[in-house]
């Protein structure tokens, strides 16, 4: 995970619009009409997933570097109708999955020749703030593409360049940004319970026009792209926190992508 968990936190999810619109991706967050502020993202997070899942008929979900931290736990996975399997790159990560979840170990940005491998074996592949830690986003988004099955959705929450906060941290070198981070937040400490990991931020933008034409030759036409301005940092620098608020609220009013904060990118694969 990236720095952004420390700062967002894991809070309750609000209830859905109990709307549920027909079609495509598009209309479905047409009908969510998400906040513009970027708590929405994180308070919303759970509850989109399960309104995409019932939307449209998903059950077996992968979380892609879930590892120690999956969304679900056992017991909700099953209140839910939801068959979970917890993906990470890292067997370290996986031995830290709770008891009772499946688990597959690939690298998503891999050749998918690894023996966990379950090609159009997902319905619905979701991941949160894992994107900015891939050196190959598109290559990930190809492999998203083989291993969901026909008309199966993807959803990857991520921070975006070049909101300034991000940008600082993709510009530092690892060291700086690191103890940066340590210093700031002692949880995301190596032996901590959310360490930090290095973030490259490949293909992590918040404008749709942007990343179409690569979703697109990953295989996917059905494409939506929610951006988010606005972030946690500052909360408790009251000055500092008012004037980035005041830019990130004009910022979304005019549709600034190129500063927003964190995106949902969303697509789903074609039934045949």
């Amino acid at each position: 995970m990236s720095m952004a968990t420390a700062a967002a936190g894991r809070r309750e999810p609000a209830a859905l619009s109990p709307t549920r619109p027909a079609g495509s991706v598009e209309t479905f967050f047409r009908a969510l009409a998400p906040n513009w502020h970027s708590q929405w993202a994180w308070d919303h997070y759970e509850p989109t997933i399960l309104g995409l899942a019932h939307q449209f008929g998903l059950r077996r979900v992968c979380e892609i570097g879930g590892g120690r931290d999956p969304l679900f736990s056992v017991e909700a996975a099953a209140r839910n109708n939801i068959v979970l399997t917890v993906n990470d790159i890292d067997a370290g990560e996986l031995a830290l999955t709770p008891p009772g979840l499946a688990t597959a170990r690939f690298d998503i940005a891999g050749d998918l020749s690894e023996p966990d491998i379950a090609r159009g074996g997902y319905d619905l592949m979701v991941s949160r703030m894992v994107f900015e830690h891939v050196h190959d986003v598109e290559r990930a988004w190809t492999n998203i593409h083989a291993l969901l099955a026909p008309g199966g959705v993807a959803l990857a929450f991520f921070p975006t360049l070049w909101a300034p906060v991000f940008a600082l941290n993709h510009i530092l070198p690892e060291k700086a940004s690191r103890a940066i981070v340590h210093a700031l937040f002692p949880g995301r400490r190596d032996d901590g319970g959310d360490p930090k990991f290095p973030a490259f931020y490949d293909q992590c933008r918040g404008s749709r026009a942007t990343l179409e034409p690569m979703l697109r030759r990953a295989g996917f036409s059905d494409i939506h792209v929610q951006r988010f301005w606005g972030h946690g940092y500052f909360d408790r620098m009251p000055v500092l926190k008012q004037a980035d608020h005041a830019f990130n609220a004009l910022a979304a009013k005019i549709g600034w992508d190129f500063v927003t904060t964190y995106a949902y990118v969303v697509v789903r694969k074609d039934k045949v």
